[in-house]
């Protein structure tokens, strides 16, 4: 386990501590829903306290992947969870709930809850929140079962960050009743700029009509009908994809196949999204399933047609 600060950080320089908010996800990888809740971890007040506890993994290895991390150092904790299921790292998490005087628990995601939320209820924490960030997952019955479980055994607020999430999650757990709060971005860093010069920050052609699109290189992101349907289009069409994931050489591979690669730039992880978002032409999400993401909302602050 690697935890930093004790409750008491020295971002609160004077006065009391009024709440301690504890956040816990599966893992801290680029992503929509862990993006969010390390901007929730960022606008926190000045005089409460945030912390973020990722099941998987460890803090050398997230902030290898994702360096933006290295400015929170001292409000995470990693428990690097084994595969499968833990029954310790409930008593583990437990523990630590008590050891960061948590006052709210906000879990995001099946696993988080799971453990989280019970952990949570034995250290004697009153105030519980589950987030749903969408609902593919929901699709498997095992997992509708287990969350079926631990919504039972943990009755926390249920919150859903899109009309559609809360529709579903109302019809497949009626014995709750979820409320929804809508995602929201930073206007002060996705504005519009130059888009000139946003295409020499990251390497991008400027004689071209750019399609940019945004998320791990996962199926459900649907990159592939992407790529497919940008091949279909005038030669002066290229795609600037920001992020990664298992996919990448898959996906590389169908550009060379349709030959392609020349019109296809794979920007990997890019750290600097509004300079993303303001060198495109428009933005194309072209996910299979979603809650309410962000990246089409960054980039239409940042004037940016999206799709």
């Amino acid at each position: 386990m690697m935890a930093t600060q004790r409750k008491h950080s020295t971002r609160v320089k004077s006065g009391k501590v009024t709440l301690t908010t504890v956040h816990i996800v599966q893992h801290l990888a680029p992503g929509g829903l862990e993006t969010m809740v390390i901007e929730l971890l960022k606008q926190t007040p000045a005089h409460e306290l945030c912390y973020i506890i990722s099941l998987e993994g460890t803090q050398q290895q997230a902030i290898q992947h994702w360096p933006i991390l290295r400015h929170f150092q001292s409000q995470l904790v990693f428990l690097d969870k084994a595969e499968g299921f833990q029954l310790s790292l409930i008593k583990q998490l437990s523990a630590e709930l008590k050891r960061l005087s948590a006052d709210v628990v906000h879990t995001h995601h099946i696993g988080p809850l799971l453990y989280g939320g019970i952990a949570a209820r034995m250290a004697r924490i009153t105030t519980c929140i589950h987030t749903e960030h969408d609902m593919w997952h929901l699709q498997n019955t095992k997992r509708r079962h287990v969350e079926t479980l631990a919504l039972k055994l943990v009755n926390p607020i249920l919150v859903a960050d899109a009309d559609e999430v809360s529709k579903q999650l109302n019809e497949l757990f009626p014995f709750t009743e979820s409320k929804v709060i809508k995602n929201g971005i930073d206007c002060n860093r996705f504005v519009p700029a130059n888009q000139a010069a946003a295409r020499r920050i990251l390497g991008l052609p400027a004689d071209t009509l750019l399609i940019g699109t945004a998320g791990r290189l996962v199926p459900v992101k649907s990159h592939t009908t992407l790529i497919k349907a940008v091949s279909r289009l005038p030669e002066n069409t290229h795609l600037a994809i920001a992020g990664a994931g298992p996919l990448e050489q898959e996906l590389k591979q169908l550009c060379q196949n349709l030959n392609i690669s020349h019109r296809v730039h794979f920007l990997g992880l890019v750290n600097d999204m509004p300079s993303f978002y303001q060198s495109l032409d428009l933005f194309c999400l072209p996910s299979s399933c979603e809650g309410f993401p962000l990246s089409p909302l960054e980039a239409q602050a940042c004037n940016i047609l999206s799709w």
